[in-house]
């Protein structure tokens, strides 16, 4: 059986035991490509100050601090099955929220721009602590 019979099949087990989160990784692997960069804000709520701790320790591994609850990460399909799998473990999936907002392919996206309404955004490169 070739490569793309086999993620087929795959792809159809999954779907008939309507396992979402599992056909949801397979699909971004398989069908988004490895290498291919996408720009995510990542934002959270999270109701436990202990897992709002943790969720931004991870996250500051994974991209750029924007604001209290907020952060832009660049990330292929692997790093997004991972950092996803991680704050899952974290998160109390009743109580908190984080949103994976994507913003498009990196690879030919301008620079950055960031309006705001009311105070001036600045960006701030030093690293936030959480108390």
């Amino acid at each position: 059986m070739g490569h793309a019979a086999k993620a087929i099949k795959t792809w159809l087990f999954l779907a008939e035991k309507n396992l979402a989160s599992s056909l949801w990784q397979f699909l971004v692997v398989h069908f988004d490509g490895l290498n291919v960069r996408a720009c995510y804000l990542v934002c959270y709520d999270i109701s436990n100050d202990k897992r709002l701790r943790k969720v931004f320790r991870v996250l500051r591994d994974y991209g750029d601090h924007l604001q209290y609850s907020i952060f832009e990460c660049q990330l292929n399909a692997s790093d997004l099955i991972r950092l996803r799998t991680e704050l899952a473990g974290i998160i109390h999936h009743r109580e908190d929220q984080v949103l994976f907002v994507n913003l498009g392919p990196v690879e030919g996206r301008g620079e950055r721009v960031i309006t705001s309404l009311g105070k001036p955004y600045t960006w701030v490169d030093s690293p936030c602590i959480v108390v």
